[in-house]
Parts: C-alpha cells; structure tokens; sequence
C-alpha cells in the first residue's frame, strides 16, 4: 500500500555544495528549528520534487529505479525519507515537533540572547568589540540636533558596512542619550504583513540592553492581528541586534529599546494596492503612529535596513559588480527612491518599489514605509551611498541616512 510524502519545507536555504569532493545541494534551516545540514547527491536532490504533499513513496521508488536501472531501491528512497525527516525539513511530526520545541524555549527564556557574535558579525569579546567599534566609528562627535528623530542604519555585517554604519551613527548625539530607541528592522523571516514583537531584553557581549515593556505591551494591543508577540523569528535575526550593538557602544549597554521587526509587504508588493489596504497592516500603521504622538521626542527610531539585492545569490541571471555595469543603473533608482524618504513622501516612494513587485529587492522597504507613516513629518538627509559585493557575482546596496522632525 503507498504512502503519501510529506511536503518539503520550502523555506529552507538551498545551494549547490561548495564542497568539492562532495557534489550536490545543500539543504540547511534558516530559522534554526534544526541545525542539521544536509548535502545531498545529486541523485537524491533531482528527487526532492516529489516532496510535494501529493507524490507517494511509490513514485519516488519508481523515479529511482527509472533513473538507476535497480529494481530493489526501496533502501535507497527510505533512507532519503529518513534524512529528511530527521533533519526536521519536512512538513511532518518530526518538524512540528522541534518548531513547538523551539518556540516554547524563546518563549519561556529570560531574555533574547546573541545569536550574530559568534558567526563573524562582530567580536565576542567585550575588549575587542569595543576596540573594534572604535575603530568603525571614529570622527569627529556630532552636532547637538534636537530637531533629529530617526537615523537608517544597515545590517550587513557591520566589517561589510562601515562607512554607512557610521554615517549614521555619528548622527546621533549626547541629546539623544536617555531616549528609548524604536529599532525597526527588516523582518526576513516572519509574516509579511504584520509587526514582531517581543518584550525580551537583549544580551549582547556589552551586556543587557533594557526593552520598554509598557511601551510593547501597549503597543501589541494597538495592533492587535497587527502583530505577533514574542515573535520567534527575534531570536536569531541580526537586523535588530546589529543596531543595539552599534547603540550599546554609543550610549552604554543599558540603553532602552523599542525592537520591532517589521513584515515585507509583500500582500501589497504582488497586488498593487497599498500595504494598508489590509487590514492588519492598517492596524499596525495606526498603532505606531500613535506611539509617535503619545511619545514624541521621549523616542529616536533606528531604521536597520539594506536596500537592492543583486546577483546571482539573488535569484538574478546574471552577475553583479559593485558600481559597475548594470549597478550604475541601480544607484539611480536607488537614489530616486531615497529622494521620495528624504521628502517624507511614502506613497510617492511605495509607488517606486511596486513596479515588478520590487525587481531590486529592497529588504528595508518595509521598515522605511512604515516609519514615513508613523512620522509623517520627518525629512531626510543622505549621509552615504554604497554598493558592497557581498560575494563575487552579487551585491548590496545600503546607506545611511538622518531625519529631522519639521515641527
């Protein structure tokens, strides 16, 4: 009798093996429900097709034996089957398991650990992090501005990033010091069209970064299907980390945060209307916006955001070269949208991400949308423009930028 297979994850990272001696595709989990990694043959991947919900055990033993002229393959596709389960990449028992696992243990932990310093985003020892810091940041201190309400700051890997992490960090001044900094960062992983929420402190190797509870929890309620609370995907994304790193430096490790990871859009992306169409997003938009006028200037937001993804790592045909060939092209368009968010026009910058449902992949849109919303009266500066090749054949672009408040 067959029996059905179960559906493959599939947002899981998939890559071809950069191993040599071992050719076929890698399979790994973004979201750290398993820290198994998989490479498999390329016998075995050209079979992940019938992962499909629909496929039976039948049809991949017969695929086998199609393939390898065996008739006793019943091993071979059991032992596939096996792997995957295991490895908890498959919409199965095994997975619902280690997801539940992993959510329950977020929820019930104490406070949100770092999860970026010892993977190479910035050193683990507090000595060498401060040093190292010191050096990204070094210039002259910045102008006391009372009038300065948000800085946009990147999460690339801060070593990938320096003169924009800079730009916009030596913004900042001593005025801003005791304010609670409302940090939007790009949500890679979560729902596209609500807010991540959580009310956890942030441990980092300076030490613990205080989060408004009162100002969440006021906040979740605004929002209501809005947000998602103790949102897991906190947990291990450097779009928030990296910017309590950078403030930790700046002001102490106590400095106290507002972290809000905020969803792509992408409902509004692919049909067209705007993001507040939806009902949730249209929440959520009313919900900070009213945390601006509760609080005003007792709040700073922090934008950790990249813009264009370009290349081959991308999901585009053909290579990318920072600040050549085709990316000349893409610092215009990526300079035409950051004139609508120095405008504070954000209709006017949505109507330039839609087109193509974003051919140029800007991960902040999102965050930047939603800030402009929230604070429709901030006006920006461009402090600085780059283009990193974050590998050979692809490329991030990034900036960082300064707001003032127009009244």
């Amino acid at each position: 009798m067959s029996r059905r297979l179960a559906q493959l994850r599939m947002e899981l990272d998939f890559f071809p093996s950069p191993i040599e001696d071992r050719p076929g595709l890698v399979l790994r989990d973004p979201y750290r429900y398993s820290d198994t990694t998989l490479i498999l043959p390329p016998l075995f991947a050209q079979a992940l097709s019938f992962y499909d919900g629909e496929h039976t055990d039948l049809d991949i033993r017969a695929h086998f034996a199609e393939v390898t002229g065996e008739l006793q393959v019943s091993e071979m596709a059991a032992h596939l089957d096996e792997a995957l389960s295991t490895a908890g990449f498959l919409h199965d028992d095994a997975f619902y398991a280690l997801r539940d696992k992993a959510w329950h243990e977020f929820a019930d932990a104490p406070d949100r650990q770092a999860a970026h310093a010892r993977e190479g985003g910035y050193p683990e020892d507090p000595a060498e992090l401060e040093r190292t810091f010191d050096e990204y940041l070094a210039g002259e201190d910045a102008k006391a501005d009372e009038n300065l309400i948000a800085i946009a700051a990147p999460h690339v890997s801060p070593f990938g990033g320096v003169a924009s992490y800079r730009a916009a960090y030596r913004s900042l001044g001593s005025s801003h010091r005791d304010r609670t900094f409302v940090i939007l960062g790009t949500s890679h992983y979560g729902a596209p069209d609500r807010l991540g929420l959580t009310k956890k402190d942030f441990v980092t190797p300076y030490g613990t970064a205080r989060t408004d509870q009162a100002l969440v929890a006021k906040l979740a309620a605004d929002c209501g299907s809005g947000a998602a609370m103790e949102d897991y995907c906190h947990s291990f994304e450097h779009s928030i980390e990296f910017q309590v790193v950078f403030l930790q430096h700046v002001y102490g490790p106590d400095v106290k945060i507002l972290p809000i990871l905020v969803g792509s859009y992408a409902t509004s992306l692919m049909s067209g209307a705007a993001p507040e169409a939806g009902d949730g997003v249209k929440r959520l938009l009313d919900g900070l916006s009213e945390l601006h006028a509760r609080e005003g200037k007792r709040l700073c937001w922090v934008l950790g955001v990249d813009m264009a993804h370009m290349g081959a790592r991308y999901g585009d045909e053909a290579a990318a070269e920072a600040n050549r060939g085709a990316m000349e092209e893409v610092a215009l368009r990526d300079r035409a949208r950051i004139e609508r968010l120095s405008e504070g026009d954000a209709d006017g910058f949505w109507r330039l991400v839609q087109p193509n449902h974003d051919d140029l992949k800007w991960c902040g849109s999102a965050p930047f949308y939603t800030f402009l919303k929230a604070v429709p009266e901030a006006r920006g500066s461009l402090r600085n423009y780059e283009q990193w090749n974050i590998d050979e054949g692809s490329v991030v672009t990034f900036a960082g930028m300064s707001f003032r408040g127009t009244r």
